[in-house]
């Protein structure tokens, strides 16, 4: 099984809902957390007063899948979430060694 981390700007996380649950994955996390890559923030004005925001809103969906799913799962989303401009975001893939279920102690390897 893999995990993803799919980090991506505000705004599109309707998008990337609807894509999960179109290609059938079971379950999801999202979270709002503040970040930056190369973007490495902005300068606003805020009552006069420029104001560096180092950290910028994204949204972090995990979910986890098959490994031969992954792939064409990871094709999909570039596709569909590029506009070519820096902050489209990043996916991470990462191997999960097990997943326990809480409420019946359920393992999955």
């Amino acid at each position: 099984m893999k995990k993803l981390d799919i980090v991506i700007r505000p705004g599109r996380e309707e998008d990337v809902r609807r894509l999960l649950d179109g290609y059938g994955v079971p379950g999801m996390t999202v979270t709002h957390v503040l970040g930056f890559g190369e973007q490495r923030g902005h300068r606003e004005m805020y009552r006069g007063t420029a104001v560096e925001a180092d950290l910028l809103p994204k949204v972090r969906f995990e979910v986890v899948l098959e490994e031969e799913r992954v792939e064409s799962l990871v094709a999909l989303l570039v596709e569909r979430l590029s506009t070519g401009t820096v902050g489209d975001g990043r996916i991470f893939v990462s191997d999960v060694l097990q997943a326990i279920r809480i409420r019946t102690g359920e393992r999955t390897t």
